[in-house]
């Protein structure tokens, strides 16, 4: 059970990764590069990217971005792995705020440009380029920083898990209770080593 809940939660981390990286080469790269040029290239590159973006390697990492939270979520669900859950919540609320930014207001400006219809019929593409620009390398920034952010947490959901499970493991070992037991029965506090009963009673009944 251990395995797939951090295969869960690896999941949902890898996703959020990706799509953070997406939207940060946006921000770093793509729209201040487009913003070098003319308005019709900005618009007909940017149409073409709306297009090809919508593939099923894209839709694996967004989507999978909640889908793989919540059920990361749901196979932390218990007092026992508490701490763990706590930082999966965070995280997949900060991917749904997101998520909700992407549908709310870059999608829209994406079919906003879409319906300018061909770049080269434009009567005039600067209004056309200044309605989308500056809102969507806004809105895009924004979605970057809380994916970025999930991602971080989700890094901190790994490591709790971890620990949780070593310390499980670690007080759950039989050697564990023996030396606990016998240090406390000494009254010295440090452990008694086991002798497999030839201990002073065997001498004497020797």
């Amino acid at each position: 059970m251990f395995a797939l809940r951090i295969a869960a939660l690896v999941a949902a981390t890898l996703a959020t990764g990706l799509i953070a990286g997406v939207f940060y080469a946006y921000a770093m790269s793509v729209m201040p590069a487009l913003g070098r040029g003319d308005d019709r290239t900005i618009i007909d590159v940017m149409q073409k990217i709306n297009v090809v973006i919508i593939n099923p390697w894209f839709l694996v990492g967004f989507v999978g971005t909640l889908v793989f939270g919540v059920g990361a979520a749901a196979l932390h669900l218990g007092a026992d792995h508490r701490a763990t859950l706590v930082w999966i919540g965070i995280a997949l609320a900060l991917n749904v705020i997101a998520f909700a930014v992407t549908g709310t207001l870059n999608v829209p400006l994406n079919d906003q440009l879409a319906s300018a219809g061909d770049v080269a019929a434009l009567a005039d593409p600067a209004a056309v380029r200044a309605d989308f620009e500056s809102a969507w390398v806004r809105w895009n920034i924004v979605r970057a920083v809380l994916h970025t952010a999930a991602f971080l947490v989700l890094c901190g959901a790994l490591f709790v898990a971890g620990v949780q499970h070593g310390g499980a493991k670690a007080s759950a070992a039989p050697g564990a209770t023996v030396t606990s037991e016998a240090s406390s029965a000494s009254g010295t506090g440090h452990p008694v080593p086991y002798t497999g009963g030839q201990g002073a009673g065997a001498r004497v009944l020797g």
